[in-house]
């Protein structure tokens, strides 16, 4: 009997011993830098001569791992591995397959500190941002494997006098999972372990940037004892090996997590019913999102300030639910701006060895032109507060950034940046306020700042979010507590971490005997 769900602690790092633990978990992955990694295939190895390097975004120099690139050739087998897997996984009974995640929790809990090392190094993530997603990814493999056991006992529905009916779920067949580089062990561990417990078989196309966390999670999926095929490994390009398998006649359930653009793509392909393909496929997709933070004139300014900084900048805005955007009713806007501000230029940036750097990198040097060429636009749009400078001679590093007196229409408030940017507007009353907040196309986070109950409960329904957060930041969603998706343009709001997700994985199906 598996004991009540309970959500992973975070790590005070204010304490001696965690610190060390950490530190240690840095030296045993310093040590193991550089390691190659093959693809998996069937259970089998598979090396390519083709490779992807990952390197830490926060020193350019440092290899973290080369791992194997997959083409068209490798995604047909995977594809053919995963569906014969399917044959045999699908009878599986579900405490079985829900066994298989409770022990590769532990196995990750055991060896926290070098995932979380791991995670820095890869991720560039400051040590609390770390801590928190390899948290989540523990939580996700807990959550789901109760959640399914709940499940496999179907819902009550009604039978007559004479008759029995059952209602049940069933697994769809072959999943290709698509995880972003940004929670590179949560978001990647949730989306190939709720296929998984829910019995069908799963080919995992991890993030280029960051493939060897994913590597080693692959490897704890086997030391728990997944069995061969239901887990295939396969890094590789998107517009080879990605649309490859979303168009494959063989898939039948697909879980995506990243940009707009490429969300849309992929959406819009999986739609179209290939030759042999006997199914419609299932399409889980998160796209992002343009999140505000609303302050109230009947605010906690203190709170405000802090829910403000906290969504923008914490992991350098590379959050889908960052809070990107400002919008402060007038009687409050200068106090909250400067204070924004003041907080803003304390922040530390730089390569995160230490606990005490609260931002680090942005992820590559792609990711870098982008977001300092929208400082430029910015610059052009509103009052430049704060940061607005980038240095890439080491690492990847961007100053925290504030504009103020933006139109809510600016670019910089309409378009997703993916970075340590955040734009001030002012709104002359409430209504005001909710109206720019939902002058987007995308609806995934937001949050209020007040004491006023009548306008929260106005937000309640008319702030157009799928999660929405009362005086707090609007970031940092845990399995369980905070079902996690958003509306709109943002993608299907399939709230990963929530009650209704693995059903999503699955197929409803009425079993009715008369006697």
């Amino acid at each position: 009997m598996l004991t009540p769900y309970k959500h992973e602690p975070f790590t005070d790092f204010t304490v001696e011993e965690n610190r060390q633990k950490l530190d240690a978990g840095m030296k045993t992955i310093q040590a193991e830098l550089g390691k190659q990694y093959d693809l998996l295939i069937g259970g089998e190895r598979v090396s390519t001569e083709k490779k992807i390097t990952s390197i830490n975004p926060g020193n350019k120099e440092e290899v973290i791992g080369t791992v194997a690139k997959a083409g068209k050739e490798e995604a047909e087998k995977a594809v053919q591995a995963a569906a014969e897997a399917f044959k045999t996984w699908k009878f599986t009974k579900a405490v079985d397959r829900a066994n298989i995640l409770i022990r590769a929790a532990a196995i990750v809990r055991r060896r926290k500190a070098e995932f979380k090392a791991l995670l820095i190094k890869e991720g560039g993530k400051p040590w609390k941002e770390a801590d928190a997603d390899i948290a989540e990814g523990i939580d996700f493999m807990e959550y789901y494997a109760r959640q399914m056991i709940e499940l496999d006992q179907g819902k009550e529905i009604n039978s007559r006098i004479g008759e029995y009916n059952r209602y049940m779920y069933i697994p769809t067949g072959v999943a290709v999972t698509i995880p972003p580089w940004n929670f590179a062990f949560a978001i990647m561990v949730g989306t190939t372990v709720a296929p998984i417990v829910t019995g069908n078989t799963t080919i995992l196309k991890p993030a280029s940037a960051t493939p060897v966390i994913a590597a080693e999670f692959v490897n704890v999926l086997l030391e728990a004892g997944m069995p061969d095929g239901v887990i295939n490994f396969l890094p590789g390009s998107g517009g080879e090996v990605g649309d490859y398998l979303v168009d494959h006649p063989k898939t039948s359930l697909i879980t995506f997590t990243g940009s707009r653009d490429v969300g849309t793509r992929l959406y819009s392909r999986a739609a179209v019913v290939q030759e042999q393909q006997n199914h419609l496929k299932r399409v889980i997709v998160e796209m992002g999102g343009k999140d505000t933070v609303v302050v109230d004139k009947e605010a906690d300014i203190d709170v405000a300030v802090d829910a403000i900084v906290t969504s923008a900048f914490g992991f350098s805005g590379q959050k889908c639910s960052a809070g990107s955007r400002a919008v402060v009713h007038e009687d409050v806007y200068d106090e909250v701006l400067d204070k924004v501000v003041k907080r803003t230029n304390e922040l530390t940036v730089g390569e995160t060895t230490t606990p005490d750097m609260y931002m680090g990198p942005v992820i590559d040097q792609g990711a870098y032109d982008k977001i300092m060429d929208y400082i430029e636009i910015g610059k052009q749009e509103g009052k430049l507060a704060a940061g607005g400078e980038g240095d890439n001679s080491k690492g990847f590093f961007i100053q925290p950034t504030v504009f103020a007196d933006v139109d809510i229409e600016a670019r910089i408030m309409q378009e997703e940046i993916f970075g340590p940017v955040v734009a001030f507007a002012k709104a002359k009353d409430f209504d005001e306020a909710l109206d720019m907040a939902n002058n987007s196309e995308y609806g995934l986070t937001g949050a209020v700042i007040s004491r006023n109950r009548e306008h929260l409960n106005k937000a309640t329904m008319e702030f157009d979010v799928g999660n929405l957060y009362f005086n707090r930041n609007c970031t940092g969603a845990i399995v369980g507590y905070q079902p996690f998706g958003g509306f709109k343009m943002s993608g299907t709001d399939s709230k990963a971490g929530g009650p209704d997700y693995l059903a999503l994985h699955m197929m409803a199906k009425t079993v009715s005997e008369t006697y």
